[in-house]
C-alpha cells in the first residue's frame, strides 16, 4: 500500500450479526477493486480475513481483520468484524478507528440482535452508518417488508440509495438515475425522497431545488449528503449479493464518492484530563504537520514477531524513527518499523498520515486503549473508552502440567491484553484462576487456541456466574488498628460511612476528613483498603458494587502510623459497614434472542419462564422461523445449548448479551453465603 494524503482516506467498518456475509463481502470488495486475483470463500477457508486457523476451523470471524484497496483514485481502511455477541469486543473496539460503519444485514434473517446493537452503538459514537443488505439474490426473502422493518426499527431516515433489479442480479443508483426497473418500489419515488431527504441540510440549495424543481448536480450533493451522514439525518440502504458481486461496484463508488474522508467525518471524541477526574474537550486536527496522536484500538500476539499495536493516527504524521510516548510516559520508544495491514501480512510503509490505520511491533508497553503521541503536551490526552459487554462467564482453570502452572499465567495474560471482553481473575478464598468472557463459544475460543497455539493442557471447573454485592442501606464502620511488637509499632484509626448508589454506578471514595486527623500522606493507602474489601466481598466473596464510601474521622500516630496500618483499618471497617447496611447480592440478567421453528414457539416460552425469564416479545424471522426475545438470569441459562437442542430438535440457536444486575431471590442468597462460608471455613 502507498503512502496517500488524508482526503482521499476511507475508514470502513463492517459490522453485523453472524452470517451475515461480512466477510464474504470484504473478499469481493477486495477483488472487484483489484487487490486479489479470484474471491476465496469462507467454507474453503481461503479469505483474506479470516485467516486464523481458528476461524478456518470454526467457519467464522473470531477476530477483527484490517484489509485495504484503492478504488477510483481513494484508498479504503476496512476493518471485518466477528458478528456473533460472544465476539463483540472486537467490533466494538472497530468503532473507535472508522468514520463509517457499513451494517450489514442477511436479507433471509432479517435484522438480527448484533446488528441492531451496533447500529445503537455507531450512532452514540458519532460514526457515520450505512446500510447494507446482503444475499438479496436468495430463495424465500422478502426484501419490501425487510426496508419496512429497517425503518420502523431504525427511522425514517433510512432511505434507499440503490434498489435491486432483475431479480436480485443487478442493482441501479438512485442518486443520479429518477427512472428504470427495479424488483420493488418505484426508482423516481425513491429518488425523489432521497434528493428530498439530502437538500433539507443545505438551506440555499434547498431554496433554489424548491423554486427551480431541477434535481441539483451530484458534485452540489455531495456536502449536504455527509452533512447528513454525520448528523444522523440519513442512513442510506444498499443492495448486495457478495456471493455473485451484484451491487459490488456501486457499493465501492458510494464509499468513494460518497463516505466522508477522516477531514470530513465527525471529530473523535479526545478530552484532556483523567479518567477519573475534572476534563475537558480536546479536538483533534487531521492535520499532518501538528503533534502526532494516535490510538490503539487493537492488540495482537502474534506468534512470529510477537506483540502489535494497531492503531488509528488522528493528528500529525507517525514515520520511521519517530519518537512517541505511550500515554503518560516520561520515555519515549523509538518507531523502527511502522505497517500496514493486509489480513495476516504486515507490509511496511514509510508513514502514516491523519486518518490512517497502521500498526507498530514489538513495543511491550503499548497496550490496548492507549493514546501515543510525541509531545509531553499531549500526555493528558485520552479517547472517551468505548462501552464494551460485561464478561460474565466464568471457568475455573488450572494447568494440567505443574510445570505449566507459570506459564499459564503469562500465555492467559495475553489473550487478555488482545481481548477487552476477557478477564483473568484470581480468587483469593478459592485460590482459583477464572477466566472470564461474554459466553461459552467465547471461553471455548480461548480454550481451544490455548491448547493448538500455545500447546498449554488445562483442567477446568464448572462455570462460574459474576455475581456481584450491593447494599440497600447506610451504616457506619470503624476500626483502630494497633500493633506493637517491640521496636516502631503500627497505629491507625478510620471511621467511615457506607451508601448506596444507583445499580450501575460503580464506586466513589470521598474524603472529607477535617483538622488532619488522617495526614494526607495516608489516604491514598485508606482508598487501597476500601477497594481490597469491596473487590474481596463481605457476605458471599463477590465484589461489592454501586456504593459511596465516605471517610470522615480516624487518628493517626507521630511515630506508628503506618500505611499498611491504615489500609487494615479502612479495610476492616469498610467489612464491618456494609454488614450493617443490608448487603443483597446481584445476579447477571440477559437478553436473549432464540430462532427456532415457529410451531414451537409455545414450548419455548414456557421454558424460558420456567427460568425466572421474562418474555419482551416473538417476531417472524424467515419462513417457518420465529425469534423469541426475552431477559433471563444467566444462572438459569448453565446447559441451555444442550437443552435448547432437545426442545426443537437441533433447530434452534440463541445468542445472548448482558443487559443488568438484578437481586437475586432471598433463598438463592442464603445459599451462596453458607457455600462461602464453607469456603472460607476449609
Amino acid at each position: 500500500m502507498s503512502q496517500t494524503s488524508t482526503n482521499k482516506l476511507r475508514t470502513i467498518a463492517l459490522v453485523g450479526h453472524g452470517a451475515a456475509g461480512k466477510t464474504t463481502l470484504a473478499e469481493s470488495l477486495l477483488a472487484a477493486a483489484g487487490a486479489i486475483s479470484s474471491r476465496g470463500t469462507v467454507e474453503r477457508g481461503n479469505t483474506v480475513c479470516d485467516f486464523d486457523p481458528q476461524e478456518k476451523e470454526f467457519g467464522h470471524s473470531l477476530n477483527a481483520a484490517l484489509v485495504g484497496f484503492s478504488w477510483q483514485d481513494v484508498d479504503v481502511r476496512l476493518i471485518d468484524t466477528p458478528g456473533f455477541p460472544d465476539f463483540a469486543g472486537q467490533a466494538i473496539s472497530a468503532l473507535a478507528a472508522v468514520d463509517t460503519a457499513l451494517v450489514v444485514i442477511n436479507a433471509q434473517n432479517g435484522i438480527e440482535l448484533v446488528s441492531e446493537r451496533m447500529m445503537q452503538l455507531a450512532a452514540a459514537r458519532g460514526v457515520c452508518r450505512m446500510i447494507v443488505i446482503n444475499k438479496i439474490d436468495a430463495d424465500n426473502v422478502n426484501l419490501p417488508a425487510l426496508v419496512g422493518e429497517i425503518r420502523e426499527r431504525f427511522g425514517r431516515e433510512c432511505l434507499l440509495l440503490d434498489l435491486p433489479t432483475q431479480h436480485g442480479g443487478a442493482v441501479v443508483e438512485l442518486l443520479e438515475h429518477d427512472s428504470g426497473d427495479s424488483d420493488f418500489e418505484s426508482v423516481a419515488d425513491a429518488h425523489r425522497a432521497l434528493i428530498d431527504q439530502i437538500v433539507e441540510e443545505d438551506e440555499d440549495l434547498l431554496a433554489r431545488y424548491l423554486e427551480e424543481g431541477v434535481d441539483p448536480t451530484p458534485d452540489e450533493l455531495h456536502l449536504p449528503f455527509e452533512k447528513a451522514l454525520r448528523s444522523g439525518h440519513l442512513i442510506p440502504i444498499l443492495f448486495v449479493s457478495a456471493r455473485t458481486g451484484a451491487g459490488i461496484p456501486q457499493l465501492l463508488d458510494v464509499i468513494a464518492r460518497l463516505a466522508p474522508s477522516p477531514a470530513e467525518g465527525n471529530p473523535p471524541p479526545f478530552y484532556r484530563g483523567e479518567p477519573d477526574g475534572p476534563a475537558e474537550a480536546f479536538q483533534a486536527e487531521p492535520d499532518p504537520q501538528k503533534h502526532v496522536l494516535a490510538h490503539v484500538f487493537k492488540i495482537v500476539s502474534d506468534p512470529f514477531i510477537g506483540k502489535v499495536g494497531i492503531f488509528r493516527v488522528h493528528q500529525g504524521t507517525i514515520r520511521k524513527d519517530s519518537q512517541l510516548f505511550v500515554g503518560d510516559a516520561k520515555r519515549p520508544f523509538k518507531v523502527g518499523h511502522i505497517y500496514h495491514v493486509q489480513g495476516k501480512e504486515y507490509v511496511e510503509a514509510e508513514a502514516l498520515v491523519p486518518g490512517d490505520l497502521g500498526a507498530i511491533a514489538k513495543v511491550e508497553e503499548i497496550d490496548f486503549d492507549c493514546v501515543l503521541h510525541d509531545s509531553h503536551d499531549e500526555d493528558h490526552i485520552h479517547l472517551k473508552p468505548l462501552e464494551f459487554p460485561q464478561p460474565m462467564h466464568g471457568l475455573a482453570v488450572h494447568a494440567t502440567r505443574k510445570a505449566d502452572e507459570q506459564r499459564l499465567f503469562e500465555i492467559l495474560r495475553k489473550l487478555e491484553v488482545e481481548d477487552p471482553c476477557f478477564v483473568i481473575e484470581r480468587h483469593p478464598t478459592t485460590n482459583e484462576t477464572v477466566i472470564r468472557g461474554i459466553g461459552e463459544m467465547h471461553l471455548r475460543a480461548k480454550l481451544t487456541r490455548l491448547a493448538q497455539q500455545y500447546k498449554l493442557e488445562l483442567d477446568t471447573s464448572p462455570p462460574q456466574i459474576a455475581y456481584r454485592e450491593a447494599i440497600t442501606g447506610s451504616a457506619e464502620g470503624h476500626c483502630r488498628h494497633k500493633k506493637q511488637s517491640g521496636g516502631a509499632g503500627q497505629f491507625g484509626e478510620v471511621a467511615l460511612r457506607v451508601e448506596p448508589l444507583e445499580r450501575g454506578a460503580g464506586f466513589e471514595f470521598v474524603d472529607i476528613v477535617k483538622g488532619g486527623v488522617i495526614p494526607g500522606v495516608f489516604m491514598a493507602a485508606v482508598e487501597k483498603g476500601v477497594r481490597q474489601a469491596l473487590a474481596d466481598g463481605v457476605v458471599a466473596g463477590f465484589p461489592v458494587q454501586d456504593v459511596r464510601v465516605t471517610v470522615h474521622d480516624g487518628k493517626s500516630h507521630p511515630v506508628d502510623g503506618k500505611d499498611i496500618a491504615f489500609m487494615t483499618a479502612a479495610r476492616k471497617a469498610t467489612i464491618e459497614a456494609i454488614r450493617a447496611a443490608r448487603p443483597i447480592i446481584l445476579e447477571p440478567v440477559v437478553e436473549i434472542e432464540i430462532l427456532a421453528p415457529d410451531a414451537m414457539t409455545g414450548d419455548l416460552t414456557g421454558d424460558l419462564s420456567s427460568k425466572r425469564g421474562h418474555l419482551t416479545g416473538t417476531q417472524p424471522r424467515g419462513p417457518g422461523v420465529m425469534a423469541i426475545t426475552g431477559e433471563v438470569p444467566l444462572a438459569e441459562l448453565e446447559g441451555y445449548q444442550s437443552r435448547l437442542k432437545s426442545l426443537t430438535g437441533g433447530q434452534g440457536s440463541y445468542s445472548i448479551a448482558f443487559s443488568h444486575y438484578a437481586q437475586v431471590p432471598p433463598a438463592m442468597q442464603q445459599q451462596l453465603v453458607s457455600e462461602h462460608q464453607v469456603v472460607e471455613e476449609e
